[in-house]
């Protein structure tokens, strides 16, 4: 039924004869580009001094320059999941694709279809990956340059308009080839680009320019990464057990890599990302776009490096649930700043469609952030909702519900007898300790628990999504 809402809305706007006017002050309807990377966590950019050494020179610019949201999360730690609640503004209860192999519902609509009818160009380039799709071109866009699935770091076969073609040399500087090209076609504007990349995905491949940057990097290892009893005490049993799997530290994708290398190359991964970003401000500058456009950076979901003895994503932690995200846009909003409020992925097609000056439909779960760009007050919200849903080909990673407050988190696992956890991230951000198991933090979580299960309830979402498992299509049947 919602997708009927958005529809309607989008026709009601057309009824208008389209008199409406961006909220933004000399730029009736600015151009938008968002960059959207893969698996990059939120600590992990040079201005924030995590890991001694790493250089994101464009990254820090966007922040010196623009906006850094300290407080950007996603609602689902995955990637097919996180891109279409970016698309849809949407929990993934709600738009439907829970995992990576579930497809796209019919009737779904993307937010660039909305920008596409009240006169924007809009352009694809980079990785989809969403909905069990190839490379096809989607719907909501004029321009399309995409490639089936995860796609390759070198000599990429895309797809441009529908014509399938082999290019030669590193992917991220490829598509953004592609993405320079196509502004220069569409700079009268107003234009929406989505750029869209592969970087920072396992298994990491750096440009080769940047092979062995890091090689003599001292790599700061998390104090929860050792399989000290300590680290382990209060945690769930599942996450202890897969320290020796797939996603976790001793059993590194079946021992394909070891961590150091893992860690190093991520890092040089990181470099071609950021050289792509520092193309495109350099090009807005140049063209004379730099007034006009917004730029947004920010990732599908996090990434475990060590932390609890897990690498990859999927669960709530921070260095999982948490992203980076940068705002740039010189001359439209009070910069530079830090945002401390807490925003999430779905909050992104609210916020583009009323920098267009078009209305959101209230279908969507998130709410524009463009009060939070001008730096105006605003009431926002006290927490932020997850889900994750068990994956038959991961399973060692159960499903996950939790809220986050800006002090408290609590996580709530389905299916499994286990331990449930809580965490005072303020003042034990590595999540050490596990308040669920203290006797004087026994109110605390049953306020969080009821309020988790109350937005469950009012969301519609306590059936937990289910689908059939890879090879066991009605189609696979044998005689």
């Amino acid at each position: 039924m919602k997708q009927y809402l958005t529809l309607a809305l989008c026709l009601l706007w057309a009824a208008s004869g389209g008199r409406l006017n961006s909220p933004l002050l000399g730029a009736s309807k600015p151009n938008v580009i968002l960059i959207l990377s893969d698996d990059h966590r939120y600590d992990f950019m040079g201005f924030l001094q995590r890991v001694p050494g790493l250089e994101t020179p464009a990254m820090d610019r966007m922040a010196r320059e623009g906006l850094h949201f300290r407080n950007a999360f996603v609602a689902t730690s995955l990637c097919s999941p996180s891109r279409a609640s970016i698309l849809t503004g949407r929990y993934a209860h709600d738009h439907g694709v829970v995992d990576n192999q579930r497809p796209i519902p019919e009737g779904t609509t993307f937010f660039p279809s909305l920008l596409q009818r009240a006169g924007y160009q809009t352009g694809f380039v980079g990785k989809w990956h969403m909905g069990d799709v190839g490379d096809e071109p989607q719907p909501g866009f004029d321009h399309w340059i995409s490639y089936e699935g995860q796609g390759t770091y070198y000599d990429p076969y895309l797809n441009v308009n529908g014509t399938h073609v082999r290019r030669e040399g590193y992917t991220a500087d490829i598509v953004t080839d592609y993405a320079v090209e196509w502004i220069d076609r569409v700079s009268q504007g107003p234009f929406f680009l989505f750029l869209s990349h592969k970087s920072v995905h396992a298994m990491f491949e750096p440009a080769k320019r940047h092979l062995g940057r890091y090689e003599n990097l001292q790599i700061p290892y998390p104090s929860t990464m050792a399989g000290r009893p300590e680290n382990y005490a209060g945690k769930p049993r599942w996450v202890r057990e897969q320290r020796n799997s797939w996603h976790g530290v001793d059993y590194m994708y079946h021992g394909e890599m070891d961590f150091d290398t893992f860690y190093r190359r991520y890092l040089e991964t990181l470099l071609g990302l950021d050289e792509s970003i520092a193309r495109l401000l350099d090009h807005l500058v140049e063209r004379g776009l730099d007034r006009d456009t917004v730029v947004i950076y920010m990732s599908d979901n996090g990434f475990c490096l060590g932390e609890h003895g897990l690498i990859d994503k999927r669960h709530m932690y921070e260095e999982s649930v948490r992203v980076p995200m940068l705002v740039w846009a010189p001359g439209l909003f009070p910069s530079p700043r830090e945002v401390q409020e807490m925003v999430q992925n779905i909050d992104m097609a609210p916020t583009i469609l009323e920098l267009a000056g078009l209305p959101v439909p209230k279908d969507m779960d998130g709410r524009s952030f463009l009060p939070l760009l001008r730096g105006e007050p605003a009431e926002w919200r006290d927490a932020i909702f997850y889900e994750y849903y068990w994956e038959w080909n991961f399973p060692q990673t159960p499903t996950v519900f939790g809220i986050r407050t800006d002090q408290f988190k609590y996580i709530f696992y389905h299916g499994i007898w286990d331990i449930d956890e809580l965490y005072d991230v303020v003042n034990d951000p590595e999540e050490k300790k596990n308040l669920a198991l203290e006797p004087e933090h026994q109110n605390l979580l049953q306020k969080l628990r009821h309020r988790l299960f109350d937005w469950l309830e009012e969301e519609e979402a306590m059936s937990i999504p289910f689908r059939r498992p890879l090879g066991f299509r009605a189609a696979d049947r044998k005689p």
